[in-house]
């Protein structure tokens, strides 16, 4: 079977840990992206998954820029209750 070679770019940090990782598998990085691309063919998917986090969605961020915005303007401290708080790690 040919083989091919292909570039890919990451953290600096990230790539170390993950080769300590690889290494007590036995594994070195070639072998576990090989194995990661296999999975993905086979099961047509990325095989885990993969989600978004709330945190970054646009109504959020608006929230916090209004927050900021009160703060930075003098209006005191944002008080959220409990629910408030939940409502916005749903959302």
């Amino acid at each position: 079977m040919a083989t091919t070679s292909i570039t890919i770019r990451m953290d600096e940090t990230l790539k170390k840990q993950a080769e300590i990782l690889f290494e007590e598998m036995g594994l070195n990085m070639t072998t576990a992206f090989t194995m990661f691309t296999k999975a993905v063919v086979r099961q047509g998917k990325i095989p885990f998954e993969v989600a978004a986090d709330p945190f970054f969605c646009a109504a959020n961020q608006a929230r916090l820029r209004e927050a900021i915005g009160g703060l930075e303007a003098g209006q005191g401290v944002v008080r959220k209750t409990m629910a408030e708080l939940e409502a916005m790690e749903n959302a």
